[in-house]
């Protein structure tokens, strides 16, 4: 009995389980017989996204157009495809690889008759099954309600006719069955509560720059390898699967270098091709850890044969919240799972706008401790050389120094303590020197 009633459940399961056929519009140029590479990447993701969400693809449509549609996105003979394809693959839905206007939306949905999602709603969909702090679900409420706010009339039909399924979850069918005044209400309480959090974030923030402790924040594309790495080298215990956005919360860790100095690792959330602006403002107090970083350790999967476009994904990112090549901060790459490929792939794999390129595999180790050296390395330029004895009487002095810098010689002599080691220019103070005092550097 208890076998048939789990077979029924089995079978209920494979039942709810949505399928979706997605499109797209490839509007580079090519033949009607030729997709771009560009746009099958795009496809490929947002299939490995659709899958992170819990449905499944069953069938693509691309169309070569000189542009996209106002109207329905696609030409009114496509549309036309789409509807033989729904009818004989069975699909639940339709997901756009590009983000429908609402009017779009309306318009496929009264032409389809089913459920009809674009990559932004299933990318928002992904985060807020993800989310897992306060902050994270503050944030994604935020930009949901922000996104569904002009989407309202279009939405709540094809909701109340197909009811729930990837693309709904979240604020859900109840936020959207209230008016826009409600929504513009709650929204600025979201933003107010958001607004505290990132005041405990900023203090935060702020008692480690006085602490001294660098930071070095890991960015990167999604499931570039980025928790695996923290979890290699701190032993966060951070969740690691082969899925995008894995994780969303960023997570902060301790690590000591070679040297003996103590550093914090901080975890961003992984970028992706056409994120959704309104996650970008959302997400902004969590992105911005990036920014008061002192080293930007750059994560990309060697294994990825689209790696060089994900590289500018990521740039592109940083420099919408203002961090780039004019913001001084220096930048390491890591090209990942490389025990994945064999050396010839590696040829060519290269950052040029790094300041230093390693490639390493966190899954195994190999090459970790070279990027440390490569940290303690950056870190190092960051600091200033001393030569100083400190009197016996001052020995709490060099707890400093241990505990924030990097010691190179250190001596017992009969008047003091003889410190040699690079330390942040941020304690010369504490330690009562001064760049003007000659005889201490």
């Amino acid at each position: 009995m208890a076998d048939r009633k789990s077979t029924i459940y089995d079978l209920e399961a494979e039942k709810i389980k949505e399928k979706i056929i997605i499109f797209a519009a490839d509007t580079g140029g090519y033949t009607q017989k030729e997709v771009s590479l560009e746009i099958q990447a795009s496809l490929d993701e947002l299939t490995e996204l659709i899958d992170t969400a819990g449905a499944e693809v069953v069938g693509r449509l691309v169309q070569n157009r000189d542009r996209i549609a106002n109207d329905l996105y696609l030409g009114r003979g496509k549309v036309e495809e789409l509807r033989e394809m729904i009818y004989e693959l069975g699909a639940t839905g339709v997901c756009c690889d590009d983000e429908l206007s609402p009017a779009q939306l309306m318009n496929l949905q009264d032409a389809l008759d089913i459920k009809v999602m674009d990559r932004t709603m299933v990318i928002l969909d992904i985060f807020a099954a993800h989310a897992g702090s306060y902050e994270g679900k503050l944030q994604v409420e935020l930009a949901q309600l922000k996104f569904r706010a002009t989407r309202l009339v279009g939405m709540r039909d094809s909701l109340s006719r197909l009811g729930g399924g990837i693309g709904t979850r979240g604020p859900g069918e109840k936020k959207l069955e209230i008016d826009r005044r409600v929504i513009r209400d709650r929204i600025s309480r979201l933003k107010a509560e958001l607004r505290n959090v990132e005041s405990q974030r900023s203090q935060q923030r702020k008692q480690r720059q006085r602490s001294a402790v660098p930071v070095v924040g890991i960015v990167g594309y999604t499931n570039a390898g980025k928790s695996t790495l923290l979890n290699a080298l701190t032993g966060a215990g951070v969740l690691q699967e082969d899925k995008l956005f894995a994780t969303l919360d960023p997570k902060t860790r301790g690590y000591k270098l070679p040297g003996g100095q103590n550093i914090l690792l901080t975890d961003t959330v992984g970028f992706i091709r056409k994120l959704p602006h309104h996650l970008v403002e959302a997400f902004g107090s969590t992105l911005e850890e990036a920014k008061y970083c002192d080293v930007i350790l750059h994560v990309v999967d060697a294994s990825d044969e689209n790696w060089d476009k994900n590289i500018e994904t990521v740039y592109g990112t940083l420099k919408q919240l203002k961090i780039d090549e004019n913001s001084g901060k220096p930048v390491i790459t890591v090209f990942n799972k490389i025990d994945r490929i064999s050396k010839d792939d590696l040829v060519g794999v290269r950052d040029l706008r790094a300041d230093k390129t390693l490639y390493i595999s966190a899954a195994t180790g190999q090459g970790l401790s070279e990027l440390a050296s490569a940290i303690e390395e950056i870190l190092r330029n960051q600091k200033s050389y001393i030569r100083h004895t400190f009197a016996y009487s001052e020995a709490g002095l060099t707890g400093l120094i241990h505990k924030y810098g990097e010691i190179q010689t250190e001596e017992y002599l009969d008047d003091g303590i003889f410190i040699e080691a690079y330390v942040p220019k941020s304690i010369l103070g504490k330690l009562g020197l001064s760049f003007d005092d000659e005889a201490d550097f």
